[in-house]
C-alpha cells in the first residue's frame, strides 16, 4: 500500500510492504489504519513536512480478525479516533451461517462491573 498527494503531483511512499485494503485516516492523530490480507488492522503512524511525508513502521491495532465480504469495507474509524465499528468473524460458526445480528456494548467496564462484581475481601 503507498501514500500519494492528492490531485497530485507529488511523491509516492510505501506504507506496508505485505498488500493492505480499506485506508482509513484518523481525524485526530496522524495515524493511517488499513485492513491487512490476513483480515487484521494495522496503524501506521506518519509525520508531515512541507510536501515530504514519512510513515513509521505499521504495527498490529487488534489481534481480533474482522470479518470480510467481497468488495465490502468491514470496519470504521469512530471520529474520536481510539475506537472501531468493526465486524468480527466468528471462528465457531459455518462459513454460510447468516451474520444479521449486532451487538452494541456501551460502558463497557460498568456493564462488566454489574454482572460480575469485585469478590468481598
Amino acid at each position: 500500500m503507498f501514500v500519494r498527494p492528492f490531485p497530485g503531483p507529488g511523491g509516492k511512499w510505501q506504507i506496508s510492504t505485505a498488500g493492505g485494503a480499506y485506508p482509513t485516516w484518523s481525524r485526530t492523530r496522524h495515524e493511517l489504519f488499513y485492513r491487512t490480507p490476513d483480515n487484521r488492522i494495522m496503524v501506521a503512524p506518519y509525520t508531515v513536512e512541507g510536501d515530504s511525508f514519512k510513515g513509521d513502521k505499521p504495527r498490529l491495532w487488534s489481534e481480533r480478525m474482522i470479518q470480510t465480504r467481497p468488495r465490502l469495507r468491514s470496519f470504521d474509524l469512530h471520529p474520536d479516533g481510539e475506537r472501531f465499528a468493526v465486524s468480527v468473524a466468528n471462528a465457531d460458526a459455518p462459513a454460510d451461517a447468516p451474520r444479521d445480528k449486532v451487538v452494541f456494548i456501551f460502558n463497557f467496564f460498568d456493564e462488566l462491573r454489574r454482572i460480575a462484581p469485585a469478590a468481598k475481601r
